[in-house]
């Protein structure tokens, strides 16, 4: 019933919309897509590529998950043009893996890794993350040593969030299992120069690349983009979310689906999008989101008048630690800086400024 919901879902947008979009990218994840069969898997693609299908035209690629993805999954989504697979490791440590429950050994990893990389995949993808529960120097260490070892393409480094509330499956451990801020920013400093250290170039946040992978090149050309679903070297006018949750941006509004599987189930089957919650984006969030964008890619923004007293004022304890550098029309984040990137940005968020969240910030800034 999913499979033929996302379908659904796809052909109500292209009503509204009056034609089919042509696809410059697509992505499977925000999930693990491989839980389904490589048989639904190509039903959901016949679907939504048709006739426009051109492994040459479109950018491809899916979120596999260690302990599920199949010889099968990568051979059928090879046919689709997909190029570049996400493997979600997180961490190897056994012990770190039976608090969040996600199990694969290094063997697993390194048989898919061949796999794809025979199979003619280009772009091999690890995520890690770094904060978990019982996580460690010593074992983080040990973990990203083994990653090196097979050398994926694209590294994501992403820190952990502790959110029970909205993941059940974190109440059990509780926050005393979890390592403190200077702990944390510990064990990020420790991968990030492991990772530098074996020829990975930083990009953005959380990000590193070989200066093979079309994302360091992007980089180094200053065509480097950022939307919901990461960093990307293609640029697009509209992100159309499908299926639990996702997000969609149409440029200059957001709306994000519904976050449960029964309610999304029986809305697109009533013919309605599943839509939770949405924003219009005003002409100064369009002014904001540009200066967060040009940071987030190209480590600076320039201003066409003066930078902002109230920035100034917001960056001037990062100015003095030498985070960021300014002069009088463009704010440059240094090379120490690039630790602190989230930060950097959050300067520039007047939402975040002018009503500060209750609860925790869902991405905190380490």
């Amino acid at each position: 019933p999913y499979i033929q919901a996302l379908i659904k879902e796809w052909k109500m947008f292209c009503g509204v919309l009056g034609e089919t979009p042509k696809i410059k990218e697509l992505h499977l994840g925000g999930g693990t897509p491989t839980f389904f069969s490589a048989k639904n898997l190509k039903m959901l693609l016949d679907a939504i590529l048709g006739n426009q299908r051109s492994v040459n035209e479109i950018e491809c690629s899916f979120e596999g998950h260690p302990d599920n993805t199949t010889a099968e999954h990568l051979e059928t989504l090879y046919q689709f043009g997909f190029k570049r697979v996400s493997l979600g490791i997180q961490d190897f440590d056994p012990q770190v893996q039976l608090m969040i429950n996600r199990f694969q050994t290094v063997e697993q990893v390194a048989t898919i890794t061949n796999k794809a990389r025979k199979i003619g995949y280009e772009s091999i993808n690890f995520d890690l993350i770094y904060g978990l529960p019982f996580q460690n120097l010593n074992g983080l260490a040990s973990t990203i040593k083994e990653v090196i070892n097979l050398k994926p393409d694209r590294i994501a480094f992403y820190s952990y969030a502790h959110v029970p509330w909205l993941k059940p499956g974190q109440r059990r451990y509780t926050e005393k299992d979890i390592p403190k801020e200077n702990e944390k920013f510990a064990l990020y400093e420790l991968g990030r120069n492991m990772l530098i250290e074996a020829d990975y170039k930083e990009i953005g946040m959380d990000h590193f690349a070989l200066t093979n992978d079309s994302l360091f090149k992007a980089s180094e050309n200053k065509e480097l983009h950022r939307n919901f679903m990461g960093y990307t070297h293609q640029t697009t006018t509209m992100l159309l979310g499908l299926g639990v949750s996702s997000i969609s941006d149409s440029g200059n509004a957001f709306a994000q689906n519904i976050k449960t599987v029964e309610p999304y189930l029986e809305a697109i089957n009533n013919g309605s999008f599943a839509l939770d919650k949405g924003h219009i984006l005003t002409d100064f969030d369009m002014y904001v989101r540009k200066h967060i964008l040009n940071l987030m890619c190209q480590n600076e923004t320039k201003f066409n008048n003066e930078i902002p007293a109230i920035i100034r004022e917001r960056l001037a304890p990062m100015i003095a630690d030498e985070i960021v550098v300014l002069d009088d029309f463009s704010v440059v984040v240094s090379e120490i800086g690039k630790s602190f990137l989230r930060n950097i940005c959050m300067a520039f968020d007047e939402r975040l400024w002018q009503k500060q969240p209750t609860t925790a910030v869902f991405s905190a800034a380490i």
